[in-house]
C-alpha cells in the first residue's frame, strides 16, 4: 500500500522544476512510511512512497524491467498475482522479486490492457512503456484506490491524492460549481469530478492512455454490468464459499495483521471467517450514547473467536479532529463517520500494519434500509399511474406536516413525496444529504445562478436510469456502486486508514464475490428481518441471533445532540464566518436560522449544518 505522484510531458521532453516530483511525493510520505524512490527521465517523473506490506526486501518502487523499457509505480494490492505469475512464467516470464508489482509489469507485456480484467485486488498504478511511448495510469474495479489528474501548461499531472497535483504551480484552484453543488446534494464528491475545475479522478474500472502529441483516451476495462447472465446460486454453501474465498486471499502479509469490528454484521462476518486462524487482533469505537454504541457486541464477537480485541471511545472532544479533516480529504467531505473511522484506524495501526474491513457488505448484499423501503415504494408504483401519484400523493405531501416534532410511525411527507416520484428521482431522494428545498434555503441565489441549470440529482438518476435489464433493487444498488459507494465510502476508508499508515482489505469487495451477489434474487437479499437475508442465514452457525438480527445502527456519532450541547458555540459561530461569506456559496442568514432553531431543539438541522461546517473548514485549508 503506497503513494505515487507523476509528471508527463504531453507535448515533448522538457525538463520539469527542479525538486518538483519530489515535493509531490513527499506529500503523500503517510501513505508510504517505509520508503521512497523517484524515477526520471526526459519528459517523465514517476515518484512513489511505500508502505512496505508483501516482499519486503525487494518491492522497491519505481520498479523497471530488466532492459529498462517498462517501468512502474503502483498503489494497492493483487490478491491473486500468485495465479497470474504462475501463468506469465510459463508464457517465458523471468520473475527477481517475489512481489505483485513485478507482475504488473510482465502482466502489460503480454497482455496488454487486457491485463486488468484479469486482476483481482486494489489497484491505482501508472506504467511507462518507452517502446510505445504510452504512459498508462489504471484503477481498480470498484475504486478502492484513487486516482486524480490535471493538465497544466502540456504537462499531465497526477496523483494519489489532490495535495500532490496542488504542488503543480500550474494546476489551476478555481472551484468547480457542479462539484460544489454536488457536495451539497450528497455530501461528497462524485467522480470523476473533484471540488477543483481543473482537477478530475479517473474513474474505477477505468484506464488512461498518454502519448506524445496525442489527445488522452480513458476508457472502461470492468462493468458489473457485464456479468449479469446467469442465475447466482442463492444458497448459503455458495456464499460461504465465495466470501470465504476472498476471505482468506485478503491474508496475505509479510506484516502484523487485524481486522475492525464494529459489532454489525459485516464486519463480523469477516472475523468471523478470519478466525479459523485465531489469535487475530480487533479493533472497535465505542460510544458513550448507548444508541450510537456497538462495543458490546463487538465484544461479544471477539470473546467468541477468542481475538486480541481493543476498544476506544470516542466523545465530542474528538471533533477536534475536525481541522485535519481537509488536510486528509483535500476536498470537502460531509461523511460525519470519518471521524470515528478515522479514530479506528489509528487505534488498529499502534498494533498492526493491514487491517480487515466489513466494507461493501451493505451494497453487496442490500443492508442499507433504504432499498427495503425503495422495494416496496417501487412495489407500489407499478400499481399507481405517475400522473395520479404526482396530482394526489405529491399534494398530500405538500399538506402534509413537517415531521421532525412527530412520532416516527407518523412522518408520512417523505414516504407521500417518494411515491409521488418517479423511482429515479424518489432514490435520489433517499441517498441525497440535503433535498432540494433545504438546499434552496441553504445555497445563495447568485451561487445558483452560476450553475446554469445543472441537477446534481442526475448524478444518481443517469446510472439509476441505465439501459439494463435490472430489477428495481439493483438499479439502487448499481446507482449506489457507481457513486456512494467509491465517492463517500471507499474515499472515507481509503485517507482515514492512509492517513494513519494502515492498509485495508475489504473482503466483500471481491469482484467475483460481488458480481455474484449483484445477480442474487430479491428474495435472497430482503426479507421480513430486513437486508442481507442469505448473509444472515449463512452466518447462523457462527454469530449469535441478536448480531445477526437486531436493527441496523450504523458506523455514526450523535452529531444532532452534540450540535445542542458541546458544539453548540461553533454551530452559532458559522454565521459569522468570514471565509463562508467571501465565498458566496451559502447564505449566512439561512445558516444563522439554521443553527438558532438546532439549538433550540425545535428542528434538526444538524446534516446541513455539519455540510457548512465541513465547507467552511474546506476553505480555511484550501490552497491560494
Amino acid at each position: 500500500m503506497c503513494g505515487l505522484a507523476g509528471l508527463f510531458d504531453m507535448n515533448g521532453i522538457a525538463p520539469f522544476e527542479d525538486g518538483l516530483i519530489r515535493r509531490m511525493t513527499d506529500a503523500v510520505a503517510h501513505r508510504g512510511p517505509d520508503g521512497m524512490g523517484i524515477h526520471q527521465e526526459p519528459g517523465l517523473a514517476l515518484g512513489h512512497r511505500r508502505l512496505s506490506i508483501i516482499d519486503l526486501a525487494g518491492g522497491s518502487q519505481p520498479m523497471q524491467t530488466p532492459d529498462g523499457a517498462l517501468v512502474i509505480v503502483f498503489n494497492g494490492e493483487i490478491y491473486n498475482f500468485p495465479e497470474l505469475r504462475a501463468e506469465l512464467e510459463e508464457l517465458g516470464a523471468t520473475f527477481r522479486t517475489r512481489s505483485d508489482t513485478e507482475v504488473l509489469l510482465h502482466g502489460w507485456r503480454h497482455w496488454n490492457t487486457g491485463m486488468l480484467d484479469k486482476l483481482r485486488g486494489m489497484f491505482a498504478f501508472a506504467l511507462w512503456d518507452a517502446r510505445a511511448e504510452t504512459l498508462v495510469l489504471a484503477r481498480d474495479k470498484f475504486g478502492k484506490k484513487p486516482l486524480h489528474y490535471a493538465l497544466a501548461n502540456g504537462t499531465l499531472v497526477f496523483g494519489s491524492e489532490i495535495k500532490s497535483l496542488l504542488c503543480h504551480p500550474g494546476v489551476g484552484r478555481a472551484l468547480d460549481p457542479q462539484a460544489t453543488s454536488d457536495f451539497f446534494t450528497y455530501g461528497y464528491v462524485p467522480d470523476p469530478k473533484t471540488i477543483y475545475a481543473a482537477i478530475r479522478k479517473l474513474p474505477p474500472a477505468h484506464y488512461m492512455l498518454a502519448r506524445r502529441g496525442r489527445p488522452i483516451r480513458t476508457a472502461a476495462y470492468w462493468n458489473l454490468l457485464d456479468r449479469l447472465d446467469g442465475n447466482a446460486d442463492p444458497s448459503p454453501a455458495a456464499l460461504l464459499g465465495l466470501l470465504e474465498a476472498a476471505t482468506g486471499r485478503r491474508l496475505i502479509s509479510d506484516v502484523p495483521l487485524g481486522a475492525l469490528l464494529s459489532g454489525g454484521v459485516d464486519s463480523s462476518a469477516i472475523v468471523a471467517l478470519m478466525a479459523r486462524g485465531a489469535g487475530i487482533n480487533t479493533f472497535s469505537i465505542a460510544f458513550k450514547e448507548s444508541a450510537f454504541d456497538e462495543s458490546r457486541y463487538a465484544g461479544a464477537v471477539a470473546e467468541r473467536y477468542g481475538t486480541r480485541h481493543v476498544t476506544q471511545t470516542v466523545d465530542a472532544d474528538d471533533f477536534s479532529l475536525l481541522p485535519r479533516l481537509p488536510e486528509i480529504y483535500d476536498e470537502p467531505f460531509g461523511d460525519v463517520s470519518a471521524i470515528p473511522t478515522f479514530a479506528v484506524c489509528a487505534l488498529a495501526r499502534q498494533s498492526v500494519t493491514v487491517a480487515l474491513s466489513g466494507d461493501g457488505g451493505d451494497e453487496a448484499l442490500a443492508g442499507y434500509r433504504r432499498y427495503g423501503i425503495h422495494n416496496t415504494e417501487e412495489g407500489i408504483r407499478r400499481h399507481l399511474p405517475l400522473t395520479a401519484r404526482r396530482h394526489l400523493l405529491g399534494a398530500l405531501a405538500a399538506l402534509y406536516p413537517h415531521g421532525s416534532w412527530l412520532p416516527r410511525r407518523l412522518r408520512a411527507r417523505t414516504t407521500l413525496k417518494e411515491l409521488s416520484q418517479d423511482g429515479a428521482d424518489a432514490y435520489g431522494d433517499m441517498v441525497a444529504a440535503l433535498r432540494a428545498d433545504t438546499r434552496a434555503q441553504l445555497l445563495t441565489p447568485q451561487f445558483r445562478q452560476q450553475l446554469q441549470g445543472y441537477r446534481s440529482e442526475n448524478v444518481v438518476r443517469d446510472h439509476f436510469t441505465v439501459d439494463a435489464p435490472l430489477d428495481p433493487l439493483q438499479r439502487a444498488q448499481y446507482a449506489d456502486v457507481m457513486t456512494y459507494l467509491p465517492g463517500d465510502i471507499l474515499v472515507k476508508i481509503d485517507r482515514a486508514s492512509m492517513a494513519n499508515s494502515l492498509e485495508l482489505r475489504a473482503p466483500f469487495l471481491d469482484p467475483e464475490f460481488f458480481s455474484w451477489a449483484f445477480r442474487l434474487p430479491v428474495a435472497a437479499k430482503l426479507d421480513a428481518y430486513g437486508g442481507k437475508a442469505l448473509l444472515k442465514r449463512a452466518l447462523t452457525p457462527y454469530l449469535p441471533h441478536d448480531i445477526l438480527y437486531r436493527p441496523k445502527q450504523g458506523f455514526t456519532i450523535p452529531l444532532a445532540r452534540w450540535f445542542r450541547t458541546e458544539l453548540s458555540d461553533q454551530i452559532l459561530g458559522l454565521a459569522r464566518s468570514s471565509r463562508l461569506g467571501d465565498n458566496g456559496v451559502v447564505d449566512l442568514q439561512a445558516v444563522a436560522r439554521m443553527a438558532e432553531q438546532h439549538v433550540r431543539g425545535t428542528r434538526d438541522h444538524s446534516k446541513a449544518l455539519w455540510l457548512v461546517w465541513a465547507f467552511d473548514a474546506f476553505l480555511g485549508h484550501r490552497p491560494a
